[in-house]
């Protein structure tokens, strides 16, 4: 397990005053979870950054807030809807002897003959699993290597994730993590773009004209009134 830590202190600003923290470099956070009263606290938004991209959602991280340390996991970030930008970030305090659930991210590598040489096109139903087990053993990342996908009937499934007896995964076995579509045929992609033809002009407010009628002819009447009454 990677020793990350993160050097938090206790805040005392809030609501739009915040908005100062952010302009300084720090990040306004807030610390829940296991045997700790929910305190308000500020990081290092460059700090943040260099952890969370060790860390990511599912390692735990050693949070230090005025000399105590804790074991926590990033339970939550919110970015800026514009800039992507960490605003905020959520930590939970966890138990090392009790087990949690958490989403680990599946990482896909390799190349896929069915993708090379068929044409096909990678289909990825899983970006990550729910699992359980102690915070301990909790696995970064699930790697895949998709090179196995020789044919359309192939398919990476839950079962073929390396856990071990210690981590619980949530998911069905069955259940398929990547697979590769067949490339579709012209009378497919005929089809589909007359189709997307139809639906355009079934919007509400889209008309399709008659042939023979213009583009001014095809004017709705509602438009057409409102212009003669201006």
């Amino acid at each position: 397990m990677q020793n990350i830590s993160i050097i938090a202190t206790k805040r005392e600003v809030s609501g739009k005053r915040v908005k100062n923290l952010r302009n300084a470099g720090k990040l306004p956070a807030v610390l829940y979870g296991h045997k700790v009263d929910t305190t308000q606290i500020e990081i290092s938004e460059r700090e943040f950054a260099m952890a969370f991209r060790k860390a990511g959602e599912s390692t735990i991280v050693n949070l230090v807030v005025d000399g105590q340390t804790r074991p926590v996991l990033i339970h939550e970030v919110q970015n800026h809807y514009l800039k992507g930008k960490p605003i905020h970030v959520d930590f939970y305090a966890v138990n090392m002897a009790e087990k949690v659930k958490v989403h680990v991210p599946i990482h896909f590598s390799g190349e896929s003959p069915a993708v090379k040489n068929l044409g096909g096109t990678l289909v990825k139903n899983l970006s990550e699993v729910e699992v359980e087990c102690l915070p301990g053993d909790i696995p970064q990342a699930f790697e895949i290597d998709i090179s196995s996908l020789n044919t359309f009937e192939d398919a990476i499934r839950v079962s073929s994730l390396n856990v071990g007896d210690k981590v619980t995964i949530s998911a069905s076995p069955e259940e398929v993590i990547a697979n590769v579509a067949k490339p579709r045929t012209e009378e497919e992609m005929k089809s589909l773009e007359e189709k997307v033809v139809e639906d355009v002009t079934a919007v509400e407010g889209v008309i399709k004209p008659e042939p023979g009628v213009t583009d001014d002819a095809a004017v709705p009447a509602t438009e057409d009134k409102k212009t003669k009454e201006e």
